[in-house]
């Protein structure tokens, strides 16, 4: 049977239907939206992805200054994206190493006032969704950073400048720290001088209680810190290994799951270094697409957990299948 003809007939009994069985009141939208936390085992460990909120970055223009227009709308195209808006997600991640909870970024929060909504009324909602989740903001051992821009560090105190985590030590590269709270860094793009002050405004809260990360090192076990400088100059990345499995926590390594993995060279407009943040991209994206590691991205679509493989002059992302029936 053609299909439109298939199409007609079934609509045709979805009206008799209709008909002899009307509704009384129509139902009234709901607008709000679930917590957003997603669960699942990592070896001998029990990971939790929290959403912070989406991002909209705006215009994909404005976002990825050298991409050529014609290029970039193929590539949302072929990807079923609109053209006329990016929205980046804020993948947080908790894991529960069995001895400590950690926290990798805490989203964009509200301790900088308006400018906690710089990207709009849809982000800092980490904490209430990790609540969510079950888990007490209290009960965090550490905090580490993948970098001190405002959308992974700003969550770490709130409007009172009171610490969010008051039991946690705030694991951080030493390069991203001394940047980031450095006034004679505030040249260059407008964003440098807020970036700036929300850093030093979350980051000085813990001062007493900072771990530095080091290339190559562990943070804690089966966590090691592997240095990818050019997003911003301590921009670091995390391996996250547990029986036999290695999951890498990449951060802002890639911004977006098509256009910086299909075309990883090009750039993003706050790369503090957009030529050695492609370096560093193509470079882990190469070695994790080899080794078969799974990852985690923050601002990949939601939960931001799948693989990356190497396609063409780029990488293809395949988002892993999300269980929501067991942990096991």
């Amino acid at each position: 049977m053609p299909i439109n003809r298939r199409f007609m007939l079934a609509g045709a009994a979805g009206l008799l239907a209709a008909s002899q069985h009307q509704a009384r009141a129509a139902a009234p939208f709901a607008n709000t939206l679930a917590p957003a936390w997603y669960r699942f085992r990592w070896g001998e460990m029990e990971a939790t992805v929290i959403s912070d909120g989406a991002l909209p970055l705006g215009p994909p223009a404005g976002g990825f200054p050298s991409a050529p227009a014609a290029e970039m709308n193929a590539l949302l195209d072929a990807a079923f994206l609109p053209r006329e808006g990016i929205t980046l997600e804020q993948n947080v991640l908790v894991l529960n190493t069995g001895r400590q909870l950690i926290l990798f970024d805490t989203g964009m929060g509200d301790s900088m006032g308006a400018d906690s909504r710089m990207f709009g009324p849809t982000t800092g909602r980490m904490l209430a969704n990790m609540r969510a989740a079950g888990i007490d903001p209290a009960t965090i051992d550490m905090v580490v950073l993948t970098h001190a821009h405002c959308d992974h560090c700003w969550g770490l105190v709130d409007a009172a400048g009171n610490r969010n985590f008051p039991n946690a030590q705030v694991a951080i590269a030493e390069a991203d720290l001394r940047f980031w709270t450095d006034d004679a860094n505030k040249r260059g793009p407008a964003f440098m001088t807020s970036f700036i002050d929300g850093a030093k405004r979350n980051l000085n809260a813990y001062r007493d209680r900072m771990v530095m990360v080091r290339d190559e090192q562990p943070v804690v076990p089966g966590i090691t810190a592997l240095s990818t400088p050019g997003h911003t100059v301590g921009h670091t990345v995390y391996a996250i290994t547990s029986g036999g499995r290695t999951l890498v926590n990449t951060g802002d390594l890639a911004h977006h799951q098509v256009l910086l993995l299909r075309r990883p060279m090009w750039e993003f407009a706050f790369d503090t270094d957009p030529a050695q943040s492609a370096r560093s991209r193509s470079r882990l994206l190469t070695q994790v697409a080899r080794e078969r590691h799974a990852v985690l991205s923050y601002h990949f679509s939601w939960p931001g957990l799948g693989h990356v493989s190497a396609e063409a002059q780029g990488f293809a992302w395949h988002p892993a299948a999300m269980n929501v029936t067991s942990l096991g």
